[in-house]
């Protein structure tokens, strides 16, 4: 009943922060909505870009594959550290001068769209048919995880627990937009941080002798071996790549209100994924000593809910297992509205209703985006057929990575880069990824490296075997490389 109260507690308070957004943002237009008029501050975009990352994959889905195959997997930790410290540090400072100079462009398809100064609609048609596919998936491994959480802490069925997690995560999304999906990845974050640096250090501190002996002894020969096997080692690195190409994350750089705030932002932001991967790593190694293997623990991912609830009484344990809806909630809202952007801002506006949109009519429109793809992601959460929370994660993090990772970055980088070449990447990222998921994943290989290497090599290709940009498009670049405030 304790553990029921907190949780109640707990998503009240996000759907409050919802609607006190919806009120003092009522008569904010797209540019509000959708990316909170660029006055995010350092450390609410940091931890908001760091929450909606770091998913219930990371509390669940991670863990649990340590638990299980032991340190092999530790690579997935060190891809995302070292790929987000990238991001952050080469990308960010970039993307969001670019994302100014070029029409104040306030998505990712309209950004590389205006980057181009095209006049053609295919680009950002094409980014938006991959987000929303791409999105509803992602979205559909949080929903999940909620689902899994309430079933197991307090034995309500699955499917009526996700329902319940995704009316909430539409409500607060639905009316407070940007803003109020940053803020609530803010408090989020803290609590994931929180939850995953206390658990495994008391697990630690209780773990008596005679069960640490007899857990070891039931491991595996391999299990302490970081380097078993060359495919876990470059797949383990490959995930980071997908961080060039996450709208939901990248568009938080884009949201904040300087450069200088940026630096400050990218310390935080750097710090606090290093410290969530790491310690995701430590709750699997302790939780595998601390619990001995249970197949019902990796076949539910449930190493880190069967800690907390062993070792706290429950108005504790509700705290904590807090933070798995938190994890779940901070990813889903910000790929809803990512989504939800991309075919309003970049579908609806300039090819449905050729630019004739009021502000206000966009609002609506990106608000029930918010909510068909909140519901096809419930269905197939629900599907007792769908891949793992950690299955669903990977596969869209795949496609995003492959698809845009290159263009992206080809974009900021590349004075000579053009609109066919983005095109082209774009289109073959995303079919390679999901090709390979689908006839070559027996190879053992993760699917965005070979995605994100053929990307980048047709982008390149086409890019020199078609006519250079404009000098516009040319001034557009070097503007942007020189921008100061």
């Amino acid at each position: 009943m304790t553990e029921i109260i907190v949780f109640a507690i707990y998503l009240i308070c996000m759907l409050a922060i919802g609607v006190v957004f919806f009120f003092r943002d009522r008569n904010g237009g797209e540019k509000t909505f959708f990316l909170g008029g660029r006055q995010m501050g350092p450390w609410v975009s940091a931890l908001s870009a760091g929450a909606s990352d770091m998913s219930a994959w990371v509390l669940m889905g991670l863990p649990t594959a340590i638990y299980a195959a032991g340190l092999g997997q530790v690579w997935v930790s060190v891809g995302l550290a070292v790929g987000y410290t990238i991001s952050w540090l080469v990308q960010a400072p970039r993307l969001r001068k670019f994302s100014i100079v070029a029409n104040d462009s306030i998505t990712i398809p309209q950004y590389l769209t205006n980057r181009f100064l095209s006049k053609s609609r295919a680009l950002q048609i094409l980014c938006a048919a991959v987000f929303l596919v791409a999105y509803t998936v992602y979205c559909a491994s949080s929903i999940k995880a909620c689902g899994t959480l309430f079933n197991t802490v307090l034995g309500i069925d699955a499917t009526v627990a996700m329902y319940i997690a995704a009316a909430i995560i539409i409500g607060y999304t639905f009316l407070g937009g940007f803003s109020a999906v940053c803020w609530t990845d803010f408090f989020q974050g803290l609590l994931i941080l929180g939850a995953m640096f206390i658990a495994p250090i008391f697990a630690a501190f209780v773990l008596d002798a005679p069960t640490m002996a007899a857990n070891m002894s039931s491991l595996e020969a391999n299990f302490w071996n970081p380097i078993a096997s060359w495919k876990e080692i470059v797949s383990g690195l490959a995930w980071g790549l997908g961080y060039f190409g996450m709208p939901h994350i990248i568009i938080r750089y884009m949201s904040l209100r300087s450069q200088k705030e940026l630096k400050k932002s990218a310390k935080i932001g750097i710090t606090w994924t290093a410290l969530i991967v790491l310690f995701a790593a430590i709750i699997g190694i302790v939780g595998r000593l601390f619990l001995g293997y249970e197949e019902a623990i990796n076949s539910n991912e449930l190493v880190f809910i069967q800690m907390v609830r062993t070792i706290f009484p429950p108005l504790l344990s509700g705290i904590l297992l807090s933070a798995i809806l938190a994890a779940s909630m901070s990813t889903a809202d910000s790929q809803l509205l990512a989504a939800s952007s991309a075919f309003a801002s970049d579908v609806y506006k300039p090819v449905i209703r050729k630019n004739k949109a009021s502000d206000k009519e966009l609002l609506w429109v990106g608000r029930f985006v918010v909510l068909g793809v909140a519901v096809i992601a419930l269905l197939i959460a629900a599907d007792p057929a769908s891949a793992s929370i950690m299955g669903l994660v990977s596969n869209a993090w795949g496609v995003f990575g492959a698809a845009f990772g290159p263009t992206i970055m080809l974009s900021l980088f590349w004075k000579r880069f053009n609109f066919k070449g983005a095109v082209a990447g774009i289109l073959t990222g995303a079919v390679v990824d999901i090709c390979w998921l689908a006839f070559l994943s027996s190879t053992g290989i993760y699917e965005i490296l070979p995605g994100f290497v053929v990307s980048t090599v047709v982008a390149v290709a086409v890019t020199l075997l078609t006519k250079k940009p404009s000098e516009e498009v040319e001034e557009l670049f070097d503007k942007a490389v020189a921008y100061e405030e």
